[in-house]
């Protein structure tokens, strides 16, 4: 009796293991993520925070000295106008972010409800389809296509719209096509994933209560995909904000940005620290403008694409 009597009690520890186990598993999955943050986030952004207040020349070399005012030199120096560099890269940021709306939630909005279910892995395929060729090697190509003994000024002069002085490349729609070229499937991708997730029969619920297609969607089915169209947003404004490619391949000399001057104060000139501040200083004004946008659209329905 006394053995069957306690035999119960042998198992009982493993319950509150079991419950431990099952408490920690969360941590040690954010401890996962934290760390791949720490690593290729926080470090080197502490790391040109670092460099960016150091002072010396290339031969020299820098040493740590609390050099703040590179910061203010940034924007003083009148032969080097770099706010202008900074709004420009916005500006062609915003304008390629949403052209890439306009067209890529069409096109996800078709493949999530127009079309079979066997059709639309393929569909998607051939949004990323242009990935496969290198991203300097696509806008180089862009290049030619816009040049002015290219095609597509070539047939604009034969029908009649476009002067013999007209030309696309080495302007700003150049520069705002590219970004937009080269990152319309990041739009594309999260808003399908989104639309994914609605369910068909809310449209139907919105026709029988006597909404029209366009209230319907609307009202339903826009709202909706409101967390696709947040995280492509982030992804595309980012990155075109940054990019010093499109801007140096399809741009002259009156589209200069910010990536661009990034790069030959690192590459060209040597000035590890100019490089560095400015680096600085463009992520903390992406910082602010995506914590703003995220205040103002809401982020409530973003965790529905994890």
């Amino acid at each position: 009796m006394t053995a069957l009597g306690t035999a119960p009690g042998l198992g009982a520890p493993a319950a509150p293991v079991r419950r431990g186990r099952r408490r920690s598993t969360p941590f040690l999955l954010a401890l996962v993520g934290t760390a791949y943050l720490a690593v290729f986030f926080v470090i080197p952004l502490l790391s040109g925070l670092i460099v960016s207040l150091m002072s010396g020349n290339p031969d020299d070399g820098y040493t740590f000295t609390w050099n703040f005012g590179v910061y203010s030199a940034l924007f003083v120096d009148p032969q080097v106008p770099y706010l202008t560099f900074l709004l420009r890269s916005l500006w062609y940021g915003l304008a390629a972010t949403l052209v890439t709306i306009i067209v890529g939630y069409p096109v996800a909005y078709f493949i999530a409800f127009r079309v079979s279910a066997r059709w639309k892995s393929p569909l998607l395929m051939l949004v990323f389809v242009s990935f496969l060729v290198s991203f300097v090697i696509r806008t180089d190509m862009w290049a030619f296509v816009l040049a002015s003994q290219g095609p597509v000024v070539t047939v604009l002069q034969g029908i009649g719209l476009a002067g013999k002085d007209f030309q696309i490349l080495g302007t700003s729609g150049a520069v705002v096509f590219g970004d937009a070229y080269n990152d319309l499937a990041f739009m594309v991708l999260p808003i399908y994933a989104a639309l994914e997730r609605i369910d068909p029969r809310l449209g139907e619920a919105a026709n029988d209560l006597y909404a029209g297609k366009v209230r319907a969607f609307w009202h339903t089915t826009l709202p909706l995909s409101r967390s696709g169209v947040f995280a492509g947003v982030l992804l595309v404004f980012i990155d075109c904000v940054g990019d010093p490619v499109n801007s140096a391949l399809l741009g002259g000399t009156n589209t200069y940005t910010i990536g661009q001057a990034i790069q030959d104060a690192y590459s060209g000139n040597q000035q590890y620290n100019v490089a560095a501040a400015l680096s600085t200083v463009l992520m903390v004004v992406l910082g602010i403008i995506l914590f703003v946008y995220a205040r103002v659209s809401g982020t409530d329905d973003l965790e529905d694409l994890v």
